[in-house]
């Protein structure tokens, strides 16, 4: 017997929980478990696109957020995802996708995740009941007015995601929550909230489910969004790549051949003539000038490809 499990049915009910809207059963999956597959994917496929439906209602306040946190990684400043459960693993995922799309230092975007990252690959679900573990996971991260923090939660109600976001806010950053239920602590404990409700699961309370998908949706277009205005990519292609593997290499020669009209081998050429920097040998292409000047334009416009080649202030 666990007798912490058995203990903690003793507690105070959480009747605002009960209530919330990711809790609820589905009306429309009523017998779920007695579908056919194709019955339970229609189901969930059905569900599922109601989520771009509910987000494009809070494209305002994603706009925000991807003008603050363009603003502050270029300042010097990081973003940084806290979480627990699904929410913590995808701002884990979006922190670790950035530095291989858009070529960046793994410290410009980071994650606090519940229970650490162990809990990445195993549940530590207990962490998230803990606000003074929240505090001090957030704590140990110093954040300070230049950073943004996002806080992920499908209930709002997480305390560790809460005091984290709260931590933050009082030492100066900019604070953004990302939550599935409105009139939520999370919303409010942030400066930015983007609430977006997307109503019961398929199975009741498994928010990893739409409320996951509308959370990767979310900070799909966070970091996408601030890094296209930053610069690192130049007018839809992934220019700020390195070449690692004979994937990115083809991608790379795809990239130049594309921009400049060029063939194969004439792309091939300017690449080598970059030393294999795809940024360069597009500055020193479209702005006639040399390797070496290539380079000091893009130092100046913090890696911003198009303002390299203008050669803007």
């Amino acid at each position: 017997m666990n007798n912490k499990r058995v203990k903690m049915l003793d507690m105070p009910p959480l009747t605002e929980v009960q209530g919330l809207g990711t809790e609820r059963r589905n009306p429309n999956s009523l017998g779920f478990d007695s579908k056919s597959p194709l019955e339970i994917a229609r189901i969930i496929n059905a569900e599922d696109q109601k989520v771009a439906v509910a987000v494009e209602k809070a494209l305002p306040q994603i706009a925000e957020a991807i003008e603050v946190v363009a603003k502050s990684l270029s300042s010097g400043g990081r973003l940084i995802y806290v979480g627990t459960g699904t929410s913590g693993r995808l701002g884990a995922l979006d922190a670790s996708e950035c530095p291989p799309t858009f070529n960046t230092d793994p410290n410009l975007v980071q994650f606090v995740m519940a229970g650490g990252e162990k809990a990445l690959a195993r549940a530590v679900e207990a962490d998230e009941d803990s606000p003074v573990l929240g505090r001090k996971d957030m704590a140990k991260k110093r954040p300070t007015k230049k950073d943004v923090i996002v806080g992920l939660a499908a209930s709002g109600r997480t305390p560790f995601t809460v005091s984290a976001v709260e931590y933050a806010r009082s030492k100066g950053a900019a604070t953004v929550g990302v939550v599935a239920n409105p009139d939520s602590p999370l919303a409010k404990a942030a400066a930015i909230p983007i609430v977006i409700p997307v109503g019961p699961e398929v199975v009741a309370g498994s928010t990893r489910m739409k409320a996951g998908t509308m959370q990767k949706l979310v900070l799909n277009m966070i970091t996408t969004g601030a890094f296209v205005r930053m610069g690192y990519v130049y007018d839809n292609l992934m220019v700020n790549l390195h070449l690692k593997n004979r994937k990115l290499v083809e991608r790379g020669i795809g990239i130049v051949m594309q921009i400049m009209d060029f063939d194969r081998q004439s792309a091939i050429e300017a690449l080598r003539a970059s030393e294999g920097s795809v940024p360069v040998a597009l500055v020193m292409l479209q702005a006639g000038v040399t390797k070496a000047e290539a380079e000091k334009r893009l130092k100046k416009s913090k890696g911003n490809v198009r303002k390299a080649i203008d050669g803007s202030k």
